[in-house]
């Protein structure tokens, strides 16, 4: 990519693909625990509450724009610190993982309590270590190495 712009909506694009598509696969189509709606239905209700589950197919779209917005607000804002932080130019792997892990706390302890104020407990288990690791391989290292690819031309 040759612009800031380009590279922020590339890498937000990229990690947010990744970051849906994944969750899809795994919960929807291997484990069978939900659907692929219901997923983007559950993006949506931060915004519409119950009425993301009242059947309108709009919902759903709703969820995946709202993803994509986020992803690209993440991938912005790894894109602005990148150039004041040295370790990120020198260890783009760890910063990633560092970054999937820095989003799993943005997302579970501070914006899905503020937009959910009753959430089930969290608990170290498998579940728990999966989405962490859904944003470390999706969000985090996908970002760093689209940003140090920008920042190196």
């Amino acid at each position: 990519m040759k612009s800031k712009v380009g590279t922020v909506l590339l890498s937000g694009l990229i990690a947010g693909t990744l970051d849906i598509i994944t969750p899809i696969l795994i919960y929807a189509v291997i484990l069978q625990k939900t659907t692929a709606l219901k997923i983007l239905q559950s993006i949506a209700s931060g915004i519409f509450k119950q009425d993301a589950y009242s059947g309108d197919p709009k919902m759903a779209f709703y969820g995946l724009l709202f993803h994509f917005i986020i992803a690209t607000i993440f991938a912005l804002f790894y894109f602005k610190i990148y150039p004041y932080i040295t370790f990120l130019k020198n260890n783009t792997i760890i910063s990633g993982v560092l970054y999937g892990i820095f989003v799993w706390i943005i997302m579970n302890l501070v914006v899905l309590p503020i937009v959910f104020p009753i959430l089930p407990a969290k608990n170290l288990d498998f579940p728990l270590l999966l989405s962490i690791l859904i944003l470390i391989f999706c969000i985090g290292i996908p970002i760093a190495y689209i940003t140090k690819k920008y920042y190196n031309k």
